[in-house]
């Protein structure tokens, strides 16, 4: 089941099918969410959208594979109601030859991509280490079934003239024994998004944007020049906000927020703000 909620401007939401059209990622093997699509053109690239539920289990990441979709609409309200089956974790493949076998790689892999995203100022090297290092031993990012599954349920309610989107996350089946952090991303391409702006007057552009700093204004927004839009969300009792911008290759191309918390919390709420800017 796919859906496509037209909005004014000639933007449009869509969901439900597993794939990107255009440039193919990485992340096209993972399940998206609202992707924005501006006269047709999707403008995720590698994003994997708005409200797609993301876990933790310490260092390990866990990505949701599949998506049961239910829709009704009101007027101009739709509402969607996303089952994620989280069962998908990244693993390093060679080509031809399959995925790495080798446990202490993705211990030393994800304890390298815990400090890119914890340090700021080794950001740069650390980056260049890990691109260098997979460009010499061909290595290519995949995804795999991780031998372990559950599911989150979102809901989406969304406003075809106002653009609008309240998203609702209902976290009460998870196994708070193994899950360490709920993230929840909303993401868009890095390529259309380029600017990033807040309510506490920090401006910031391209690689300044960085790979994941948390917000510390009441609201904040991603900007595409290009297609005049933005994508704005506000800092919510009970989790962390976080910003991000990464290009690199055909690897990594996404812009876009996350809000971490803890599996405790059952339920959390917020809004997606989808504006056109001057």
């Amino acid at each position: 089941m796919e859906m496509t909620i037209p909005m004014p401007a000639g933007f449009s939401l869509k969901i439900g099918a597993l794939t990107v059209s255009g440039k193919e990622y990485p992340t096209t093997h993972l399940q998206k969410g609202l992707i924005l699509l501006h006269d047709g053109q999707e403008l995720a690239e590698e994003g994997v959208g708005f409200g797609v539920p993301v876990l933790k289990q310490g260092i390990r990441t866990i990505f949701p594979g599949h998506i049961e979709l239910a829709a009704q609409r009101r007027g101009s309200v739709w509402e969607l109601t996303a089952t994620f089956k989280l069962n998908l974790e990244e693993k390093i493949a060679t080509p031809g030859r399959g995925s790495v076998k080798s446990k202490p790689l993705y211990i030393v892999k994800n304890s390298l991509a815990a400090l890119i995203r914890r340090f700021p100022r080794l950001r740069g090297l650390l980056t260049a280490a890990s691109n260098g290092l997979r460009r010499m031993l061909g290595w290519e990012t995949t995804f795999e079934e991780a031998g372990f599954c559950t599911t989150v349920k979102m809901t989406y309610t969304v406003d075809s003239q106002t653009g609008k989107v309240d998203v609702e996350v209902d976290a009460s089946d998870l196994p708070t024994d193994s899950i360490t952090e709920v993230v929840v991303m909303n993401e868009q391409g890095a390529h259309h998004f380029d600017r990033y702006l807040d309510s506490g007057g920090t401006s910031l552009g391209g690689k300044e944007i960085g790979c994941w700093d948390e917000v510390t204004a009441e609201e904040a927004s991603f900007i595409s020049s290009a297609h005049r839009v933005a994508f704005t969300l506000e800092r919510v009792k009970g989790a962390r906000l976080f910003r991000g911008r990464e290009l690199i290759g055909s690897r990594l191309a996404w812009s876009g927020f996350g809000y971490s918390f803890p599996p405790a919390v059952e339920r959390f709420s917020y809004a997606v703000k989808i504006e056109r800017v001057p």
